[in-house]
This record gives structure tokens, sequence and C-alpha cells, in this order.
């Protein structure tokens, strides 16, 4: 019986929680972590992560403002764009607002990926019509958002964002006059679209791709650093974090799915800047892990967190785990709890994304380890038995087939002990599901999130917790099949194909069957299989 990968979802922590606001205020932005304090400081980067005139990346002029890049007109032909790799909804809403006098533009990540010949997580659009003209097109269509409102078009079960030029033109100018002239010769439209691509975050992220004339414009210098795999910020990294901090975790993430290096300003702005992410509420913190750990780039991510002394303010107590490892900032090693994320990430994809249920419930599971090295047998009875919905006798009967060695890499897992009866092999893996909800109450309990980082003085203090309650209830529900005895009515999964929708939406026989491959294929690298 082999498996296959599970899902994972996001849940909510506690509710008695004080607001983060207050957390932010505790937050000391200090050195790193003592016992890695002094290391490499920067990214593996050439330039300086600014813009030249006579390049896409240019750099700063002496008076602090930024010349223009060159602007460029780019053959999709060339690039090898088609317009099938647009997704239907997509190109519905395209050539609805078409056919109705206006212009319609891709803009953002999904041109990027297209280029790289990647498969868009979703495919944002922007036009020349109205909001409001938007919504007259579309029967299913609402306006969201205050600051920055956008339109939702529902085709069939997918969700297309569309933006204005006019509610863009009016709100995101922000200052870039002062770090950017506008070239002599201009027409209007390249006026619109490179005052649109001026409110975007990153350099890639700034390029607009019109597939009835099949051009990509890119006014950023995108294209360029594109091919350099580089992450630079369109204006200069320290005003633009400052600017918007949740841009610090969206240039992990864009590093991490792609596999881009940062430029040495937007590096070291990364690290200067790290603490500013506690301005973000829960909620965005809770989502932005999600994007980074649920669509299959969890390693790199956290990697990169915890090289840009992240992970300590996010998750510290997993940054104490990297610390007692020994791990340096920018180590190449693996450990136990990047294996688990290494083997999740090979089953997911950005489209093809898992519940954030799974992966806290990976968390707390590797937490447990941590706190008390187990049995790789017990582990995987363990694991079984969360698959199959509780029936211990089951997971117990298919561990005793397993004939290969597990991986020693790891000190989480002892070398396994014969068990002089059945019942003794299962209370330890009672014990060991008692231990996995406990490490949860941890991760949801502000003091314990506190203390984990506390005998490293030089550490950021963080007492964040952002899983919700509803999450951690569902993560509780993955887990408490074990020791009740196997659910009534409760079919596990039978197939080995996965079903992504499902594990997107925490489909509970779908996300234990991808949590129980995903053990299984750490801890018995090779097959990840059981002999039945």
């Amino acid at each position: 019986m082999a498996f296959t990968s599970l899902g994972i979802a996001c849940k909510s922590s506690f509710a008695l929680r004080p607001p983060l606001v207050y957390c932010a205020r505790k937050v000391r932005h200090a050195a790193m972590v003592e016992t890695v304090a002094g290391t490499e400081t920067a990214a593996a980067v050439e330039d300086g992560g600014r813009l030249r005139t006579e390049t896409p990346t240019g750099t700063d002029s002496p008076t602090g403002g930024v010349s223009a890049p060159v602007w460029k007109k780019l053959s999709t032909k060339e690039l090898g764009v088609r317009t099938s790799m647009i997704a239907k909804p997509t190109r519905l809403v395209l050539n609805q607002l078409r056919k109705r006098g206006y212009e319609v533009y891709l803009v953002g990540g999904c041109v990027r990926d297209l280029i790289l010949k990647r498969v868009p997580k979703d495919f944002d659009v922007i036009t020349s019509a109205d909001l409001h003209e938007v919504k007259k097109t579309f029967s299913r269509c609402e306006i969201i958002g205050r600051r920055f409102p956008i339109c939702h078009v529902h085709i069939d079960d997918s969700v297309v964002e569309v933006s204005s030029f006019r509610t863009i033109g009016k709100q995101s100018f922000r200052e870039v006059k002062y770090f950017f002239t506008k070239p002599p010769g201009y027409s209007e439209g390249d006026y619109a679209r490179w005052r649109n691509c001026m409110g975007r975050d990153f350099t890639i992220n700034g390029l607009m791709l019109d597939p009835y004339a099949d051009l990509i414009y890119d006014y950023m210098g995108g294209m360029e650093d594109i091919r350099k795999a580089k992450v630079r910020t369109v204006i200069p990294a320290h005003v633009s974090f400052q600017e918007d901090c949740a841009r610090i975790l969206r240039a992990i993430r864009i590093a991490a799915r792609l596999g881009f290096r940062f430029t040495k300003e937007t590096a070291n702005s990364l690290k200067f800047f790290s603490s500013l992410v506690l301005r973000l509420d829960k909620s965005r913190l809770l989502m932005e892990m999600n994007y980074m750990l649920a669509f299959g780039s969890a390693e790199a991510s956290l990697r990169l967190l915890w090289k840009y002394g992240l992970l300590e303010i996010l998750l510290p107590i997993q940054a104490s785990y990297f610390v007692s490892q020994g791990f340096r900032r920018r180590d190449k090693r693996s450990n136990m709890l990047l294996a688990l994320f290494s083997n999740l990430d090979k089953v997911l994809a950005p489209d093809q994304p898992c519940h954030s249920c799974l992966w806290v419930a990976m968390l707390a599971f590797h937490l447990a380890m941590v706190d008390e090295p187990r049995d790789p047998l017990v582990v995987s009875a363990f694991s079984l038995a969360v698959r199959n919905g509780g029936d211990l006798a089951e997971a117990v009967k298919l561990v005793k087939l397993v004939e290969q060695e597990h991986d020693s890499r790891y000190s989480e897992l002892l070398e396994p002990q014969p068990f002089d009866t059945d019942r003794e092999f299962i209370d330890d893996v009672l014990d060991f599901a008692s231990a996995v909800k406990a490490a949860l109450g941890m991760m949801t309990d502000e003091y314990s999130v506190s203390q984990a980082m506390a005998k490293y003085p030089r550490a950021p203090f963080s007492d964040l917790v952002f899983i919700p309650c509803n999450l951690y209830w569902k993560v509780c529900r993955m887990f408490d099949c074990v020791g009740r005895g196997k659910e009534r009515g409760y079919v596990s999964k039978r197939k080995m194909k996965i079903d992504y929708r499902a594990l997107c939406e925490g489909d509970m026989p779908e996300v234990r069957h991808m949590f129980a491959r995903v053990v299984f294929d750490t801890i018995y690298p090779s097959t990840g299989e059981v002999k039945s």
C-alpha cells in the first residue's frame, strides 16, 4: 500500500488573544539569534538593486531620484507566450470587456509566470472600464475593497479579479515622482500603463500583457530581472517595505517559489525591516504563511524566513528548533522539519494547493518529536491511524509489514525497539497522539510561543499566534480519531490519485491521506511504501 500526498488548509487561533498591535510593541528588532550571530548577512547577489537610465535595472542618482528604465515592447510570440496558456474563465472576461470597447490587459505575477512557462496561481485583469461598468458587464460580479477596490467576476467555479486604470490612477501614483522621471515622447496609453506598473511591488510583477496585440509592456525592467533571476523592488526597497510591509513576505514567497535571488538592496532591507510584518493583522499573516507553505514551495520559504530573520518572529518555536540543530542562516543542510515540507512540496503546485490545516498539522506533528524522540514504527503507526480514521489495530498490523530501514539522519527518530505485545505498541502510539495534540496547544498559546527563544537573549521577542480557532479545531479533528477508536461511518481514501479540489477544501479523508503519505515519504524516503 503506497501512500500519496495529503492536503492542507488554514485555521485560526484562540479568541482570547490580545490584538496583534500589542504584540508589535513587544518585538524588539535586535540582532539575530545568539547562536547564529555574525553569520553571512546578504543574499548571493551581484548588483545593487537600483534602476539605470541605459538599462532596465539602473542606479540611484546622486540627488536621490532615480531615472526611468528603458521602456520596452516585447513580442509574446518571441517569448513563447500563447493565448491558450491563459485560463478559460480569464479569456471569457477579457473577451467580454474587449467586445464592449474597453482596453484589457493581464498584469502582475501571471505575466511573469507565463514568460517563465509556469502555471500562474491566478490571473489579474486590468481594464480601461470603470468598476461599475465592469459590474454591468457580468451577471455575477461584485466590487470588493475600500482602499483599493476591485471586481470579483465569477465564471463557473472560478473568480477572476479585475481592476480599473481609473481607480488605480486616482490612488496609486503615491510619491513616485521623487524616485523616477517621465521619459519624453510617451503616449497617453504608455503613460497610463506606466503609472499602473509604478504601483507594483517588484519589477518582475510590473509587466503588462495585451493578448490582442500580442505584446508585453515592460516599463520597470522586469524582463531583465527575470533573465537574471532577481527579485527587486520597483522603488527603493527601504521605502517600499515601509510603505507596505506585506511586501516583505511577498518577496520571500516569490523568491522561494521561483528560486530567484534578491538584489543586495532588497536583501539588506528585508533583514532590517523584518519586524514590520507585525503591523499586519493575524488573518493577513495566516494568508501569507499559507501562500508560502501550501502551494509547493514550503521548504524554500522556511529556509528564506530563517535566513532573513523572519522565522523567529512568525514561528519562534520552529526557529528554536533550527538553532538547536546548529543551523546557520545560509545553511544548505536539511533537517526533519525541512524534509517533511520538501516531501509535501513534491505533490503540490501553485494551482494545486492544500488546505492550511495540513501544514499546521505537520508543524505540530514534528514539534511532538522534537520534544521527545520516538520509535519510527510508533510514528508510522500513528500516521496510519490518522489516515484510516482511528483504527489502531489495522495501523499496527500494517506497520509490522514494513521491511525498509528508516532514515537514521534525524535525531527525532530513535532506533526501533521490539514490543512484547500489541497492547504495549498501541500504548506508545496513544502516548504520541497525546504529545501531538499538546504540541498543537503550545503553538496556539502565547506564553509557550514567547518562551521558545527565551534562552537566546539576542533573538527578537515574539509571542505571535496567528493560527485561528477554527483552524486549531480542524487540526484537532484530524488527530482526535487516534485514541477514540475508528470513527463511525468513516471511509478512508482508497484511490492513490490526489483529489486536489478536495485537498484544497480540507476534505478530511484527503487531508489525512496526504498527511500519512508525507510522513511515510520522510521516514522511509526511498520508496515511501508499506508492503501489504
